[in-house]
């Protein structure tokens, strides 16, 4: 479980296919030292969420480690786009005594949106998502909600202007420069596809509202 707070950007070193799999390693962002204590290391069999998705660390040589992504996961999400260079946002997961400072995040992408609007607002940074919906979605909790909290890319945002028609959702939010700098929002722009999550309690909710009816 994550919290949608960004921790660092990793930058794709390698990208190895592998059957059906990918293989992706990255630059270690949390470079290894002996001041660190056991538990702000990255180690094998860690969890790490890669642009909102959780992956497992195979293989750790210090300043680069590698995870797999399975086809399923690379079919639902956007790291099938990724290439060598390409930046991605890293979070590791929580621990019980860590400040829940987002939402919460689970690192199962739900779908890709694509990116129709994005344009600087007089120090923020405003971006609009459009993502294909239906009404069974919707009855399933993949929607978003005024106010509301959303994962894209695994940045746990608050969400505005939320609008479902013709067939598409629509997303917006807006971006402080912080969280534009130490993110890979610098690099959307129109056209760039992202990865979504929706409010996990949202999803339980709906899910109830249709067992009890």
């Amino acid at each position: 479980m994550f919290s949608g707070i960004v921790e660092a950007m990793a930058q794709v070193v390698r990208i190895e296919k592998e059957q059906e799999n990918k293989h992706f390693t990255f630059r270690n962002p949390f470079i290894q030292t002996a001041s660190r204590s056991a538990a702000e290391r990255l180690e094998i069999d860690q969890s790490v969420s890669h642009n909102g998705v959780c992956l497992t660390v195979v293989r750790n040589d210090g300043d680069l480690y590698t995870v797999t992504a399975m086809q399923e996961t690379l079919r639902l999400t956007n790291l099938d786009l990724l290439k060598e260079g390409d930046w991605v946002n890293v979070e590791r997961a929580m621990s019980l005594d860590k400040l829940l400072d987002g939402h919460i995040v689970q690192g199962h992408v739900d779908q890709t949106a694509e990116c129709i609007e994005a344009r600087e607002t007089d120090g923020s940074w405003y971006y609009r998502f459009r993502y294909d919906s239906s009404e069974e979605m919707i009855r399933r909790g993949y929607f978003c909600v005024d106010k509301g909290s959303v994962s894209i890319n695994g940045v746990s945002l608050t969400v505005c202007e939320p609008d479902v028609r013709d067939g598409k959702g629509y997303v917006s939010v807006c971006i402080i420069p912080y969280t534009y700098q130490v993110t890979n929002f610098q690099y959307i722009k129109p056209g760039t596809i992202v990865n979504i999550e929706f409010d996990i309690i949202g999803k339980y909710i709906a899910r109830m509202n249709q067992l009890l009816r």
